[in-house]
């Protein structure tokens, strides 16, 4: 039998790891687990805050304190940096957004013989926990999770249906998927679910994308301070406050750049951010997000120009990069290869890379360090609460 071990950090899924390597599901730093699996509770294991919490896939770090959380966010940047042998002039504190902030969910819908089951699947299942609570998500989406149900059980179809929630300015967005509306009965009864429930948007994809059926007026989300057009299913940083975090280091660390390039980006969540006293070209391959940009900046004072293009199959060139005084880089989880080996090659001298994916960055970051740049400033990012994915903000310079 082995003997009782203290736990001494948290493994990348979650899970307490001793110093002989044993991975204990649920223990966390300063448990102590005995030879038959039996934790005993350290100083930073906590009560869950959900009931849902050890079945539902969408939390796996409810039962670890706050400290311990943002040890957690820390260490799995800098382990992803030290994996490539970087090492940041200043580790910044990190930043984890509180609970009830999260403003965007995809849950699942499924109708059942007595009603309905509406939530989040069960880790490494595909079965739905049917949500009674949930302390992750803003109030006004969580307060959705009944009506919706109730919505599914009377309207759904036989099969699983997709359901995703973003707050914008103007109330809650509501997305359905694999949701066909069989007659007239059915479609005012989704226009009157709209309207008892204030929604701001609600789009319905019966297998040709979305179709909106209720939006009393354009439905907005606010980016420093600029209203900008929300594309059904538009993507929207996870919480408002870690948004605004890595908005504001972005705008400090390129405080004399006159000239940026914000790749990848979105809707013109970075761009708008630093727009004020330079000019800033947001280029974005999604046609919607990109004509929202595009529109919000000419009627915001023109600081931020928009431009359509692919930056996987074709990244900004070293002649083009060489206009720019900074470039800002947001890409999606699989990193920004190809753009970076541009701007490897070009003579920008100033970088901020944002990322939802500690692995890719470290891979771009170290190419960037073999062009001769340097990691200046990186702050770990949690606004994804309770769970395992980790962002970040980086600074380089040349």
């Amino acid at each position: 039998m082995t003997a009782s071990e203290p736990i001494i950090r948290l493994a990348a899924k979650g899970d307490g790891v001793t110093a002989s390597g044993r991975h204990v599901a649920g223990a966390v730093p300063g448990d102590v687990v005995d030879g038959y699996g039996a934790i005993t509770p350290g100083p930073h294991h906590i009560l869950p805050a959900c009931r849902h919490f050890g079945t539902c896939g969408g939390c796996q770090l409810q039962h670890v304190d706050d400290a311990m959380l943002a040890d957690f966010v820390r260490d799995r940047v800098v382990n992803a940096a030290k994996g490539q042998g970087l090492e940041p002039d200043e580790l910044l504190p990190v930043h984890l957004s509180p609970p009830h902030t999260r403003r965007r969910a995809g849950l699942h819908g499924l109708r059942t013989a007595r009603g309905a089951v509406l939530g989040y699947r069960e880790g490494g299942s595909h079965r739905v926990v049917d949500l009674a609570e949930c302390p992750v998500l803003h109030p006004a989406l969580a307060a959705l999770i009944a009506p919706l149900s109730k919505f599914v059980a009377t309207h759904g179809p036989k099969g699983m249906v997709g359901i995703d929630l973003t707050l914008a300015d103007q109330g809650v967005e509501a997305n359905l998927t694999h949701f066909p509306l069989e007659g007239l009965g059915p479609t005012e009864a989704a226009l009157d679910f709209a309207r008892e429930q204030g929604l701001a948007r609600l789009t319905i994809d019966q297998g040709y994308g979305p179709e909106t059926m209720w939006e009393p007026e354009p439905v907005t989300v606010t980016l420093a301070g600029v209203p900008v057009s929300l594309p059904p299913g538009a993507f929207l940083q996870a919480t408002h406050d870690a948004e605004a975090r890595m908005a504001v280091d972005a705008a400090d660390w390129l405080a004399s750049a006159r000239v940026v390039a914000d790749l990848f980006g979105g809707l013109g969540t970075f761009a708008f951010a630093l727009r004020e006293g330079r000019k800033v070209l947001a280029v974005e391959a999604e046609r919607a997000a990109h004509l929202a940009c595009k529109t919000a900046g000419a009627l915001s004072g023109g600081q931020v120009l928009a431009l359509h293009r692919d930056l996987f199959r074709s990244p900004l060139q070293p002649a083009e990069l060489n206009r720019f005084d900074a470039v800002l880089l947001d890409p999606p989880r699989a990193g920004a290869r190809a753009q970076v080996a541009e701007i490897a090659q070009s003579t920008v001298a100033r970088l901020v890379y944002v990322s939802c994916n500690p692995s890719s960055w470290a891979r771009d970051a170290a190419m960037l360090t073999e062009a001769g740049f340097r990691l200046v400033k990186l702050r770990p990012v949690g606004q994804f609460r309770w769970s395992t994915h980790v962002e970040l903000v980086s600074y380089f310079e040349r």
